[in-house]
């Protein structure tokens, strides 16, 4: 049976009108923390000149391969590769896309750092980061909502939590990225844009 997230139904059209404008032009795009697959099988769908290659830990592989099983599924949409960030090598292949969603608040600190450095090391020149989730401003929530989830992420994993967009920039400029463009999505949530310098 294909895993379901209900969260990535409804997330997924805003999502995409913001990649339109961001990865029109690419062709080849890590996803990285692709979870269920959801995500993978309904973007890659309107980008049919993109390899989307996805990436996950083991243990998420066959969910994913349950959806990319699917005869709706479209063609150019990559089997998983391994990748903790942390303690699997990256791919050796260069992409001019990465996109993420949902990942930077779930996972520790220390795996946000290995997030950030290992796409400065595999986006192309002029390539593009595209972050998706809940961020905090200034050191302050930008929702009442988004202050309950943090406190929840927190009970079940005291290492999670919404991160700081201050920080994760200071990260990406680090990493040889520069940011774009900040979007404002539904539910609280946004997605930052960085490219990497040439």
């Amino acid at each position: 049976m294909k895993p379901y997230s209900e969260s990535c139904d409804q997330n997924r059209r805003p999502i995409l009108e913001v990649l339109k404008r961001e990865i029109a032009q690419c062709r080849r795009l890590l996803e990285i923390g692709s979870g269920t697959g959801q995500h993978a099988v309904y973007l890659a769908g309107e980008f049919p000149e993109l390899a989307w290659q996805t990436s996950e830990v083991p243990a998420m592989h066959e969910g994913i391969h349950a959806w990319l099983a699917d005869e709706t599924a479209p063609s150019n949409v990559l089997p998983p590769v391994s990748l903790d960030v942390c303690k699997d090598p990256w791919p050796e292949t260069q992409y001019d896309a990465v996109f993420s969603a949902n990942t930077v608040h779930i996972i520790s600190w220390p795996q946000v750092e290995c997030l950030f450095s290992g796409v400065g090391k595999v986006l192309e020149p002029d390539g593009v980061f595209c972050l998706y989730g809940p961020f905090n401003y200034n050191g302050c929530y930008t929702s009442e909502s988004n202050a309950r989830f943090d406190l929840w992420l927190k009970q079940r994993d005291p290492l999670s939590g919404i991160r700081d967009f201050e920080v994760l920039n200071a990260l990406a400029e680090t990493a040889g990225l520069k940011l774009k463009k900040d979007y404002e999505m539904p539910a609280n949530n946004r997605i930052l844009t960085w490219l990497k310098a040439c």
